[in-house]
């Protein structure tokens, strides 16, 4: 295959790079302080969480 091109975003390496991302994200916000993680971890998540989905829709898969 030419790798130029791809059959899905997810093949793509900067949707990878999301995604490993996201789980970091995830992973560390757990550990924020408890007065914190209700509006502060909601908007890191939805906002990670945004950038695979962009690459997704962009692609149009």
């Amino acid at each position: 295959m030419n790798p130029c091109y791809t059959r899905s975003f997810h093949e793509l390496r900067v949707y990878q790079t999301a995604r490993e991302v996201s789980q970091t994200v995830f992973r560390v916000s757990h550990a924020f302080p408890k007065e914190e993680r209700d509006s502060l971890t909601n908007q890191f998540r939805r906002s990670v969480r945004s950038i695979g989905a962009e690459i997704a829709d962009a692609s149009g898969d």
